[in-house]
């Protein structure tokens, strides 16, 4: 990913942010968070399932950031527009598998995960319409 400069408001201040790499953008570094929640929510999951649900929800989860990271550093913003609708799939996907999880009785409170991947949805969705313009 080549530099590039993106403007934001805070509190009212326009503020300048260089970005260099994918460890720059806030939406890897949530996705990040979101796969460390989601290694701590599965660590509860029965035994039997290690290598089925956990697995698959796991390997969605870590897609998600590696997907942003594989498209950050490809050469073409339509590249990685594509490498973030890539992870927007492996969200849904992830999404799918928890709420499975849920009815199976594997997590109680469901509703702080959900807010999460709503909010790096929404985080990705920006990103796309801001590498659209």
């Amino acid at each position: 990913m080549s530099s590039k400069k993106i403007s934001s408001s805070e509190n009212g201040e326009s503020v300048k942010k260089e970005i260099r790499n994918h460890k720059d953008l806030e939406v890897w570094k949530k996705s990040i968070d979101l796969v460390g929640n989601i290694y701590n929510i599965t660590d509860s999951f029965p035994n039997k399932e290690i290598y089925g649900l956990t697995n698959q929800i796991r390997r969605a989860a870590v897609s998600i950031p590696s997907n942003i990271a594989e498209g950050a550093a490809r050469n073409s913003k339509k590249e990685f527009i594509q490498f973030l609708y890539f992870a927007l799939g492996s969200l849904a996907e992830l999404e799918t598998q928890i709420i499975i999880a849920n009815k199976l009785e594997y997590i109680n409170n469901l509703d702080p995960t959900l807010e999460d991947f709503k909010f790096v949805r929404k985080l990705i969705n920006g990103l796309i319409y801001y590498l659209k313009k």
